[in-house]
């Protein structure tokens, strides 16, 4: 069965990459892009849902039943905003959004991306890594039908994408070489959008991904 996903962070690099992977992938039916501010994306599969305001889902409920699968790509950098505010985006805005659609889609395969590094177990000496690894193990244990937390490193770019920091066009070129060298650290966003969506489709084999698994996913889906 195709899948119809609820996709957020359209207007940030990670999210408009799966966004592309989603609309040109034959298992994807219908995607329902969630955000704050136009992606300037249109397509034949693709609704775009504004609202200002993510941790409070009610006024548009309505609008978020009858879905297979979500992934969040929203977030923010933990670079120039206060350990309150990045805290408070990162994981209590997820964990508000994310309760609202397991209550609403029980059946659904929720996909967080939180990043390379994270630490679940509290452990780390970046706040960041801590805040992120909270807030996986809290989504992991909401009654969802299955949850994954995607862990991607440095990604190349899709063909096409607007929405690259420029931070990012200076260091592109180095991913060839990335790859090549510490490939456990490096893919493509076609890559991490294939393996969510294969993670939808037929599961995962565990549900904290890192780089080899996202890679090793988007070839070969492997059901949970």
């Amino acid at each position: 069965m195709k899948l119809r996903v609820i996709l957020t962070g359209a207007t940030g690099m990670v999210g408009e990459g799966v966004l592309l992977e989603c609309l040109q992938n034959p298992a994807v039916a219908y995607v329902l892009v969630l955000s704050r501010r136009p992606s300037g994306r249109s397509h034949p599969k693709m609704t775009e849902l504004l609202h200002a305001n993510l941790q409070d889902l009610g006024p548009i409920e309505s609008q978020l039943t009858g879905y297979d699968a979500c992934f969040f790509c929203a977030g923010i950098s933990s670079i120039g905003v206060s350990k309150e505010e990045y805290g408070r985006i990162t994981h209590d805005l997820t964990l508000d959004f994310a309760r609202t659609l397991a209550r609403l889609n029980p059946a659904m395969t929720f996909i967080y991306v939180s990043g390379a590094g994270t630490d679940g177990t509290g452990q780390s000496g970046q706040h960041w890594a801590r805040v992120k690894g909270r807030t996986e193990n809290e989504l992991l244990a909401l009654p969802f039908r299955r949850a994954y937390m995607f862990r991607p490193g440095f990604m190349q770019a899709t063909p096409g994408q607007r929405n690259v920091p420029k931070s990012y066009r200076y260091i592109a070129w180095l991913y060839p070489l990335a790859r090549l060298l510490a490939p456990a650290y490096v893919s493509t966003m076609q890559e991490v959008g294939r393996a969510m969506i294969n993670a939808a489709s037929a599961g995962a084999p565990k549900p904290v991904l890192e780089v080899p698994d996202i890679v090793a996913l988007a070839q070969n889906p492997a059901r949970s």
